[in-house]
This record gives C-alpha cells, structure tokens and sequence, in this order.
C-alpha cells in the first residue's frame, strides 16, 4: 500500500515522509513543485531509501497527478502543499490564490477522478486528508475562548483566505461527491527543517550572525506553538482513525507571545552556545513596523483530537524549541544551503 505526500519537500511535509518512513514500510510518493521553500535536501537521508518515491512536479498537473494514483495503487493523500508566509501573501498574494484553491481543486478533481474508478473496498478504505491552519479562524482577544472547529472563519489575510478557501473546497467535495475526507487546522508549527523566513529559525540564524531580531509592533501577538513532529504523529492518528468528513484542531496547548518566544530563545541559546562578549543574544532583539493586518491572538483547543482519537503532544514549548536550537545548531550545511542571495533578498524588503 502506497500513501501520496503533496509539498513533500517544505517544512511540514518533509518532517511528516521522515517521521512516516522512520516507522513505518509502507511506499511514499512524494510530490512537490521544489519552489522556494521547497528543499530537496530535507529528504536527502532517504536516498537510498525503497520505499520512498519523489517526483517534481505541480499539484495543479491533474493528468501528473492521477497518473501518479493509479500507478501506485495511492490508498490516501495528505495534502500539505501551500503558500504559507503571510508577509509574502501580502506582498504578492497571487500565488496563495493559484496554489491554495486552484491547486487544491486540481487536486481534488484528480482524487476524485481516481476515487470513482476503485472498487468499493478501496473506496471505503480510501482517504484525502488535508491540512490547514488556525488561521482560517481570525483573530481572538485576550480573553476570547480558544478556537474550536465550530469557530466560524473570519480569515484576514490573503494567506489565511486562501486556505479558509481551500478548506470549503474539501468540505464540499465530501457533501456534494462523497469523497472521503479528513481536514487538519493546526497552530504555529516549528521544528527542524523551517525555512528561515519564519520567526524562530530567523531569530535563531539571525542572532548566531550578530543580526537585529525583528519582531513586529510591541511583540504581544500571541500564538499557540507546536512542535512539528508532534503535528505529525496528530496526522498519522487522523489519518488511521479519523471520523470521515471531520475537523481536527491540532495544537500544542502552549499559548505564547512574540517577545517570549524570542526571549526563550535567546535564553537557550546563551546557555547553549554563549557569545565570547559575555552578552546576551537578548540584546538582538529589535522592534519594527506592525505589519498590515496582524492578527493580534491566535489559540487552539486541541482538546476534541484528545477526546475522540487519543492525541496530545509529547513537547512543552521549552523542550520543543531547546531541541529545535540544537537541531540548527548541529546543521550548519543545511543551513548555509538554504539561506541563497534570493531569501537574503526577501529578509532586506521585509524587515528593513
């Protein structure tokens, strides 16, 4: 039995390939358009690996696609392929609303089309499962409830539209075809692997290289925060026992400011890997102009994925992220791989 990973090579879905082949035999076909944020080289440790199968391309190819389900017998999807960056939505949001909704209704067409020719055991065992984000939720108060999938959406930004889009997409190819689908909205992920354009692997490489932390307005917004390999071992359980046509919230139950995200980091990193000055990394951190349209608080409430399915995560915010530091710590080739001319581009127009 095969499964088909889409944005295979980004942060989410490569840690999901190495975590799924790390524990299991079963064939992964990995998909991916290898964009900007797209890294081959996450999947390097699998080269030699049997079980696993990547192919370039894009999830807007419906005849790639299904040519790709039929050949290997494809039993579920998880769909991680996205534009996810708010600030480049801003500054360029056609490519959300191309890859976002048109790339996910070619996929589901495709699915769709493969899906109608199985026979009915393969029918029934068949799933699409994809994943979203709390964004699609808006923006709460300090003293709002936590979302919960009954939350109605009130996405504000183009990032966040496209993906609430998206959602509706999905939702309705199951009601309107039957297609047997399982939909995901998680919190703000990190972990190994995160292109350094988000807030903790920007901070960490950027204080490593005596560079300003830039954190937006005051530095209060806050964000549920989970560790990516927990939001993987989540999937895997939606996947395996998920109620057909359902949304999960995925979080880490760790409600956490800009400022106090940064300012555990620069803690771990002074400990860690202290700076000959004797100062600390702390000193770094630098405040800058809001962005349009921030969404003052982000929060989860996980707690319908622990009722019904059995989940919770393993980390707490400060064992997650003392693991992500060491993690780049430890891939300084990785690292200097990434970091290209381009993104040094993008880091000058957006924080200068």
């Amino acid at each position: 039995m095969t499964i088909l990973v889409t944005g295979a090579a980004g942060f989410i879905g490569s840690n999901f390939v190495l975590d799924w082949l790390g524990q299991s035999t079963e064939e992964v076909v990995s998909l991916d358009l290898l964009t900007y944020a797209g890294n081959l080289e996450n999947l390097s440790s699998l080269n030699q690996n049997p079980h696993h199968h990547f192919v370039k391309g894009n999830i807007g190819d419906r005849d790639l696609v299904l040519t790709l389900l039929k050949k290997h017998d494809i039993r579920a999807v998880i769909h991680f392929a996205a534009e996810s960056h708010v600030d480049r939505s801003i500054h360029g949001p056609g490519d959300f609303i191309e890859t976002n909704i048109v790339g996910t209704y070619n996929v589901l067409e495709s699915v769709r089309s493969y899906w109608n020719d199985l026979d009915e055991p393969s029918k029934k065992s068949f799933r699409f499962l994809h994943v979203s984000t709390d964004e699609v939720y808006g923006s709460l108060n300090d003293k709002a409830s936590a979302f919960t999938e009954n939350h109605p959406y009130e996405p504000n930004s183009p990032y966040s539209a496209s993906k609430a889009a998206s959602d509706h997409l999905v939702r309705a190819w199951f009601h309107t075809y039957g297609l047997p689908v399982l939909t995901t909205n998680c919190s703000n992920n990190y972990g190994p692997y995160h292109f350094p354009e988000k807030l903790i692997p920007l901070c960490i490489l950027n204080a490593l290289n005596d560079k300003p932390l830039p954190i937006y307005g005051d530095g209060k917004q806050i964000r549920d925060w989970l560790y990516v390999k927990d939001h993987c071992s989540a999937i895997r359980e939606v996947l395996k026992q998920g109620h057909i046509g359902e949304t999960y919230n995925v979080g880490g139950w760790n409600e956490k400011t800009n400022l106090e995200v940064v300012e555990t980091l620069c803690a771990i990193l002074d400990e860690l890997k202290p700076k000959s000055d004797g100062k600390s990394y702390a000193d770094q951190i630098t405040f800058v102009k809001d962005r349009p349209g921030h969404d003052r608080r982000y929060a989860i409430d996980a707690s319908k994925l622990e009722r019904d399915l059995g989940w919770r995560p393993e980390e707490t915010f400060e064992t997650g992220l003392r693991k992500t530091v060491i993690w780049y710590l430890e891939h300084e080739t990785w690292v200097n791989h990434v970091v290209s001319g381009e993104y040094q581009h993008w880091v000058e127009k957006q924080y200068s």
